[in-house]
């Protein structure tokens, strides 16, 4: 006869290698039927170079810049029954230099993210709670977002307009102005329950989605205020010593 414990062994052991065979089963499923293509596209709207502290740890000065953007991006295709989340980002990509070179390597920074989760399925346990013995909170946010008519975006759908960037950019130099083929770029990151992390197309990783990661068109750092304005007014009395 088995002892109590050796039976207890043999339950945990069979337990483990069926949750084991339905995880790989969960994360070789999303190969079988793969998401449609994923689209986001970034333009920039304002950009401008300051001279200060990017951080309040940081112990000198230097130069950052300070962005505005818009996003469209359409990544609801991504969201499946192995997501658990999915991780949006924008990042700029500039000359590693102010002197121009095209044997130095791009750099890049990250200046905007967001976390979206995927969304609860109607057959979890809280889900089957609320609609089989509400709530009075429940009910009382359900009569307020029938009072609040306003259109929801699907979950991975954003529709961005003068976003503001949540990270400064800086550089090891503590220089920024005047760089040139600057770009921004959206990438993203599938973070499933179980199985591979899938990366956005052009960002080197592997695996990676379908689809089209926005890409905005190049454009330039601006010089510091007070250069713009030295500037200025240099041009304007070469400007009257040609007159003369």
């Amino acid at each position: 006869m088995h002892s109590s414990l050796n039976r207890a062994q043999a339950v945990f052991g069979f337990f483990t290698t069926v949750a084991l065979f339905v995880a790989g089963f969960a994360a070789l499923s999303v190969f079988l039927y793969p998401a449609h293509e994923a689209t986001a596209e970034v333009s920039l709207k304002e950009v401008k170079v300051i001279k200060g502290r990017p951080h309040y740890y940081s112990n000198k000065k230097e130069e950052y810049a300070q962005m505005r953007f818009d996003l469209d991006a359409d990544l609801s295709s991504l969201f499946h029954w192995n997501t658990k989340q999915l991780f949006v980002y924008v990042y700029a990509s500039y000359s590693s230099s102010d002197k121009e070179s095209s044997l130095l390597p791009q750099s890049e920074s990250i200046l905007w993210d967001t976390i979206i989760p995927a969304p609860e399925s109607p057959y979890s346990f809280s889900a089957l709670r609320e609609r089989y013995f509400p709530s009075k909170s429940s009910s009382k946010r359900t009569t307020r977002s029938k009072k609040n008519t306003k259109e929801k975006l699907a979950p991975g759908v954003l529709r961005l307009r003068n976003q503001r960037a949540k990270y400064q950019i800086s550089d090891i130099t503590g220089k920024m102005a005047e760089r040139s083929n600057v770009t921004l770029s959206v990438g993203w990151n599938v973070q499933p329950w179980v199985g591979a992390l899938w990366w956005s197309p052009g960002s080197g990783a592997i695996p990676r989605t379908k689809g089209n990661a926005g890409r905005s068109k190049p454009f330039e750092f601006p010089a510091l205020k007070g250069k713009v304005n030295a500037k200025a007014a240099e041009g304007q009395a070469q400007a009257k010593k040609a007159k003369v």
